[in-house]
């Protein structure tokens, strides 16, 4: 790479590339277009980033009025703030022109800096179609194009928006298209845009990173927020993001967990600019350390110190829980994700295991309260590695679910854990899997009686907890 990018990352303090990094830079640089497949979390955002700086320095022609160089497209406000944060850090010693277009903001500012001609456009779809349209913008001599989380974009419905972009560009061109996931529309528009891709897929697709303790609790819809509340009172949860499905749902459980003493907040769509930025930033900043979020606010929230990740409601596509649980276990340390399941998301749950090719261990409440296993503590980094480049804001969850108690199991049934079904019965049958038992009513653990007077189960289960 040119010498101003080497010392930039060595200003940053990083030694040695992560494996996403160390195959997708130097096909880049080569001029290959590239498909990359890796979990979020490894360090994506700067291997795209250094190859375009690199070919800037290459080339410092200055750009056409209302043109650009390098056209960077990726799913929400937040993944562009955190992109062009990356190319402002390794590019200090290079002071490329760049403009953020992104919806949520006043189009004027983004006209006006786009006018004159700039490096790298970082863009969400729909915003970009808008410069398009009005002639804010042109992408006639735009060489370097980059479709960051490209399989979000698709769950978003943006597909028939990418197209028209990618129709708008010259025919010779760079393109990179990376994901953490590769479902078949997206293999379709690469076949379809990039010209005999290198495909480079570090891990694979669609599975969580290993340093994720990975666990569902089986729960009453009605109890939901009660043992939510339980599960971040406990010490070990250090720094949470908790996701929703939906934005009022996100609302709901940050005031419910607001008005039981902790600290939380929620960010989603309906949040303006300034009201999102504010909220990552008091996240950030360990003022709030409960951040409430959705899907669509998940992507774009890097923090290196996201100890928990709980999934309030199980998302509708199974491909999300990979990218909600990759908010923890970044840049070198471990993470837990807990998911909260009502009998009316069992088929969610089937999905994704069915996805990730594992069933995640149960956790139990039972019907007493008696007993509960909470998330044990993440650890710290080991090491400090390019995966820090990454580096951005955080996220915020949504509401409750609605289901109604299991039936309890018959006499002489297994109980417990689901692991224990499966033996074949009497007459070869095998036995159905006995449903988890599930907290009979929506009362908080804390305020059940237990051994020890208070929160019971939880302190039992933490004081067992080798972790």
């Amino acid at each position: 790479m040119a010498e101003p990018l080497l010392r930039a990352v060595a200003d940053e303090g990083y030694t040695h590339p992560t494996p996403i990094q160390s195959q997708v830079i130097p096909a880049l640089i080569q001029g290959r277009d590239v498909v990359g497949i890796a979990q979020t979390g490894t360090g994506k955002t700067a291997s795209f980033v250094l190859p375009a700086l690199h070919a800037l320095t290459r080339d410092r022609r200055r750009p056409q009025p209302r043109a650009c160089r390098a056209l960077i497209v990726v799913p929400t406000r937040e993944l562009a703030a955190q992109v062009a944060d990356s190319i402002r850090t390794y590019g200090r010693h290079m002071r490329p022109s760049l403009a953020v277009v992104i919806g949520g903001a006043r189009p004027g500012p983004q006209i006006k800096a786009l006018a004159p001609g700039v490096d790298i456009v970082i863009a969400t779809p729909g915003r970009l179609l808008d410069h398009l349209s009005t002639n804010a913008v042109r992408l006639d001599a735009t060489t370097t194009v980059v479709l960051d989380e490209a399989d979000q974009m698709l769950d978003l419905g943006f597909m028939p928006a990418i197209r028209r972009i990618m129709a708008a560009l010259p025919r010779q061109r760079q393109t990179a298209l990376l994901s953490a996931t590769m479902p078949k529309p997206i293999r379709a528009l690469a076949s379809d845009f990039l010209d005999a891709p290198v495909e480079i897929a570090v891990a694979p697709a669609a599975k969580p990173i290993e340093r994720i303790d990975q666990s569902v609790v089986h729960v009453d819809g009605a109890a939901k927020r009660a043992v939510l509340v339980d599960l971040l009172g406990c010490p070990r949860v250090e720094r949470a993001i908790v996701f929703t499905r939906t934005k009022r749902g996100a609302d709901k459980v940050a005031r419910h967990l607001e008005q039981a003493g902790l600290s939380a907040a929620a960010i989603h769509g309906n949040k303006s600019q300034n009201q999102r930025e504010r909220t990552l930033g008091a996240f950030r900043g360990g003022k709030v350390a409960v951040l409430v979020a959705t899907d669509i606010a998940a992507r774009g929230i890097d923090i290196d110190d996201v100890s928990h990740v709980f999934n309030y409601e199980l998302p509708n596509v199974p491909e999300s829980y990979v990218h909600r649980i990759g908010r923890t276990a970044r840049a070198g340390r471990d993470g837990i994700a807990v998911s909260l399941c009502d009998p009316t998301e069992r088929s969610l749950l089937r999905d994704i295991e069915t996805l990730i090719g594992r069933t995640l261990a149960a956790r139990t409440i039972r019907a007493d309260g008696s007993a509960v296993e909470t998330p044990p503590a993440a650890t710290p980094a080991r090491t400090r590695t390019a995966a820090h480049a990454d580096r951005s804001g955080p996220r915020r969850p949504n509401g409750p679910g609605r289901g109604s108690s299991p039936k309890p199991a018959r006499p002489g049934r297994a109980t417990g854990r689901p692991d224990e079904a499966g033996a074949a019965g009497a007459g070869g049958r095998p036995r159905r899997r006995p449903r988890p038992a599930a907290v009979a009513d929506g009362r908080a653990l804390r305020d059940r009686p237990g051994a020890d007077g208070t929160r019971d189960g939880l302190n039992r289960m933490l004081a067992s907890t080798g972790r």
